[in-house]
């Protein structure tokens, strides 16, 4: 096997492996920007494309904020719903925008609470992760032309995928405004 695959195939079983931080053992102690990025960076670290690409800075969970996607912070302090929130937020917006994780997190929120939320959201990736490894195991055995391969189907499906994502939170935010107009 040549580096590049046997790195493949590690970072595959690592993956495979990974499990979020369930809710119930994210810290119930309240933490600081500092503390809150230690936290997440362990949390993510596998997700990012290198070591050297992080996927979470202080800017940006303030720009989270901002935009009304996390809720304010109390006392500069995060707490467990803001851990829970973030992992979320950092995992989808490699696919959605910021407006339309916006606009699934209030939606998905009318029905669940964050814990719950954060349950199915874990439960899905771990699903999700498991099948897509399985997949780039299989193709690593067969070498380098049937990894390009599945790295040009991934990423057409994911791209598939995105848009009918974009398009049903569009349309389920037509719908929104519709009924409030009819009213």
């Amino acid at each position: 096997m040549s580096k590049p695959i046997e790195r493949i195939s590690e970072w595959s079983q690592k993956i495979e492996n990974y499990q979020a931080v369930s809710w119930d053992r994210l810290p119930e102690i309240y933490l600081y920007m500092d503390q809150v990025l230690t936290f997440m960076e362990k949390q993510l670290s596998l997700f990012e494309r290198d070591e050297h690409a992080g996927l979470l800075s202080s800017s940006m969970i303030n720009n989270y904020v901002k935009a009304g996607v996390l809720p304010r912070p109390e006392s500069k302090k995060y707490n467990r719903s803001h851990l829970a929130l973030l992992t979320i937020v950092c995992l989808l917006k490699q696919v959605l925008s910021l407006q339309d994780i916006h606009a699934l997190l209030k939606t998905s929120l009318d029905t669940q609470n964050e814990s719950e939320l954060y349950d199915a959201f874990c439960k899905a990736q771990k699903t999700s992760i498991e099948e897509v490894c399985k997949r780039v195991d299989s193709a690593a055995k067969e070498g380098d032309s049937t990894l390009t391969k599945l790295a040009m189907d991934l990423s057409i499906e994911a791209d598939a995928r995105r848009v009918a994502a974009e398009r049903i939170l569009s349309e389920q935010q037509k719908g929104t405004i519709e009924k409030n107009l009819s009213k």
